[in-house]
């Protein structure tokens, strides 16, 4: 029975907004470009995030790359081609994650000088090809923790960035397994 009547109370009410006061705001703000006066979230604190993690991109982007030039041995070739797809994947997200800074009037910093300390995750190279396949293992780890924990601290507050978020969260997730898997298959391998 309450559960009925809290259906009425949400139905009385409307959910959208007159759209004539919708247009004359979006007329009256329009300067405020896509931040508008429905934006919940603190946009300086959000992009001060995205450059973290535009930053944690980019250095996944250097990373791959480099294991995909570097790795050697007679069963690398499948693992380069896998290094050199995650680096491409990896360079579309910090991309996403520039435009959105940008749209929020932020200006990306793709500057190199500091990049490693801005970055979640260490750039770091191995020695040997599963050593290589750790790194990014351990790295996609990082990413996978760090990027859950910023789509709870969106939540409703900004849902583009959160959902921007969560499909680089998916990818990223991707890529563990397959280092995960591509862990096992060499572990002990030597290169």
């Amino acid at each position: 029975m309450k559960a009925h009547r809290d259906d009425a109370k949400q139905s009385a009410q409307p959910f959208l907004s007159d759209i004539k006061t919708l247009r004359e705001n979006a007329r009256r703000r329009i300067a405020e470009g896509a931040v508008t006066s429905t934006y919940e979230g603190d946009v300086e604190r959000t992009i001060d995030i995205l450059q973290s993690v535009l930053a944690t991109e980019l250095v996944c982007v250097l990373r791959y790359t480099q294991h995909s030039i570097a790795a050697t041995g007679l069963a690398s070739e499948g693992v380069r081609a896998e290094f050199a797809e995650h680096a491409k994947e990896e360079l579309a997200h910090a991309m996403s994650v520039a435009e959105r800074i940008n749209q929020l009037g932020g200006s990306p910093d793709f500057n190199p000088q500091g990049l490693a300390s801005r970055s979640a995750s260490e750039y770091a190279t191995g020695r040997d090809l599963p050593a290589m396949i750790r790194e990014n293992l351990i790295a996609e780890r990082i990413a996978v923790d760090h990027y859950r924990e910023l789509v709870r601290y969106f939540g409703d507050s900004d849902p583009t960035t959160r959902v921007m978020l969560e499909s680089i969260l998916a990818v990223e997730e991707e890529h563990a397994s397959d280092m995960q898997d591509l862990l096992a298959t060499h572990q002990g391998a030597s290169s």
